[in-house]
């Protein structure tokens, strides 16, 4: 039976894909160091619905705490690394800088260094559609290069992708990195729109709506999310032996290295969201118009057509049935 280390166990995908591998039946050894982003109360409630499982073990750790993390690779073998573990958020990163760069690059450092020294079968990790940035050419593709991002988030996103590729053709790591687009559901992140929106809507206060309403996003449902970290995890990569230096692929490489974007491949209007939410509230939200935050995307839109082709695998919950579920977990969870 496989050991897969799952790392930001207690966060929104986290806890999702180590719920999916329990209940298929794999050993799981799920880490997070439970910071105060937003309610660890949210983080704790996740990590009670699994914690009490056989196969599964948890470990209060900080990807920052080099030591540490070394203990852990050489105290345990792991057949599979999946970092989810990361500090999230686009605007956050304007006022808190050092949080991405302990976290998003030294914690990924210390994952590389654990999968290379115990040789790790497979080094899945969470990249985000943050890194296409300046970029306007849709829908985006993993192909496509992403030298311009607009937010230290997304640079350090696109620091890990460029880390990644070191240590596989360095040490022969296999690697894959996954972009996603805009993930909601239930026991979804309080800092994300979908789930702000309802908070506000419900206690009669005003959302607040960047750019005057005038984006677009990629809205993928966690489940399709996981579904697709699932079928990757199995999914090796080898050496693109096709790849040229003359015209390099960013997306495959001469090392066993890949790109995935996880996304709905279907861009919602904001405004439309908010109408969808609106019906399954059953209540008009009070709107407030804003101007574009710096570090955000006017639009996201996935090519998954590598994640099609390789996998057999396309994102597709509508977003009014994603919505729903988000609402009716919502409801539940806080008696509303």
């Amino acid at each position: 039976m496989s050991k897969i280390l799952v790392t930001g166990a207690a966060g929104f995908i986290g806890f999702h894909l180590c719920q999916k591998l329990l209940a298929q039946g794999y050993s799981v050894v799920g880490l997070d160091n439970l910071n105060n982003y937003y309610d660890v109360s949210l983080k704790q409630a996740r990590l009670a619905q699994i914690q009490p499982k056989p196969n599964f073990q948890f470990h209060l750790l900080d990807l920052a705490d080099r030591p540490t993390i070394a203990q852990l690779f050489n105290e345990q073998r792991f057949d599979i690394v999946v970092n989810l573990a990361a500090q999230p958020g686009v605007r956050y990163s304007l006022v808190n800088p050092h949080a991405y760069i302990d976290s998003n690059l030294v914690g990924f450092t210390n994952i590389l260094e654990g999968c290379r020294h115990s040789a790790v079968n497979h080094l899945v990790f969470a990249s985000s559609s943050s890194v296409y940035g300046a970029n306007t050419r849709l829908p985006f593709s993993v192909h496509d290069s992403v030298d311009h991002p607009i937010s230290l988030y997304a640079a350090t996103k696109k620091a890990n992708e460029l880390m990644a590729h070191t240590y596989s053709h360095l040490y022969g790591l296999p690697v894959t990195g996954l972009r996603f687009f805009t993930v909601y559901g239930p026991w979804g992140r309080p800092d994300m729109a979908l789930f702000s929106f309802t908070q506000a809507i419900l206690s009669g206060q005003p959302i607040k709506i960047f750019n005057h309403g005038k984006m677009r996003r990629d809205f993928t449902y966690i489940d399709d999310i996981v579904e697709g970290i699932l079928r990757l995890m199995q999914s090796i990569p080898q050496p693109n032996t096709a790849w040229s230096s003359a015209n390099p692929d960013p997306g495959t490489s001469q090392a066993p290295y890949r790109i995935y974007n996880i996304g709905n491949n279907q861009p919602v209007e904001l405004m439309h969201l908010i109408s969808v939410l609106e019906t399954c509230l059953g209540k008009t939200a009070i709107r407030n118009l804003l101007p574009l935050q710096p570090g955000d995307l006017i639009e996201t839109y996935a090519d998954v057509s590598d994640l099609v082709r390789d996998v057999g695998f396309m994102p597709s919950t509508p977003i009014e049935v994603g919505v729903e579920r988000f609402v009716t977990w919502y409801r539940n969870y806080y008696n509303v």
